[in-house]
């Protein structure tokens, strides 16, 4: 990465993340308006990246149901926004802490599928994660119980799958990002790629009444 797409990059953040905040903490229909956009943008990219039609039905279905249980954690478990923001914030501090851990540390590869991974980055999601859900529940006054440790530590793990995930399938189309809507960043499954496997598994340990 050039340092002129670092720069890019930074900037988007620092637009996006209290954009995307805030619409979160609203919900309602401008939640819905966003989930709405971030799929039909999610659908086009990826059928861009594959090229078989049954990968392409899949996905689509894949999205669709991911994008579904964002809006029923938003909208009907609670009423309430701690859920997205408790994913979304393992997934964007992984991401963060992969991406510094990988160049700072460097080291061994974490697969071929994705080059730019290293192990380095892999402990520094994980490491990262913890630390701002930490800061998170610490906010919120809510007690991080050793469940909700292990939880951090499987969303975590899951967001790093989806990354790698659809990198296989960027590799396979030759492409370097599916596409770029977002300065230094590239497109929206560039972005979420983690997210839309977080969130599923999420909604099903919910469901499941293993938190409290």
């Amino acid at each position: 990465m050039t340092s002129n797409e670092l720069i890019k990059r930074i900037i988007s953040s620092i637009i996006l993340l209290p954009l995307i905040y805030l619409i979160i903490i609203k919900g309602s229909y401008y939640l819905n308006i966003f989930l709405i956009l971030c799929l039909l943008i999610s659908v086009f990219e990826w059928d861009k990246i594959t090229k078989t039609n049954g990968y392409k039905l899949l996905g689509i279905l894949f999205l669709i149901m991911s994008f579904f249980t964002i809006y029923k954690l938003r909208n009907s478990l609670s009423g309430e926004y701690f859920y997205l923001l408790f994913i979304t914030i393992i997934c964007i501090s992984t991401d963060v802490g992969g991406f510094l851990f990988g160049k700072l540390i460097k080291g061994p590869k974490l697969t071929k599928i994705s080059p730019n991974k290293t192990y380095a980055g892999m402990i520094g999601g994980y490491f990262l994660s913890i630390i701002f859900i930490s800061l998170y529940f610490n906010y919120l006054n809510h007690e991080v119980t050793i469940v909700w440790f292990i939880t951090t530590i499987l969303i975590s793990s899951v967001s790093q799958m989806g990354d790698i995930i659809i990198s296989y399938f960027k590799r396979l189309s030759k492409l370097k990002n599916t596409g770029n809507i977002i300065p230094g960043h590239g497109g929206i499954l560039d972005r979420i790629d983690g997210m839309i496997f977080a969130f599923p598994i999420y909604y099903l340990i919910e469901l499941s009444g293993y938190l409290i």
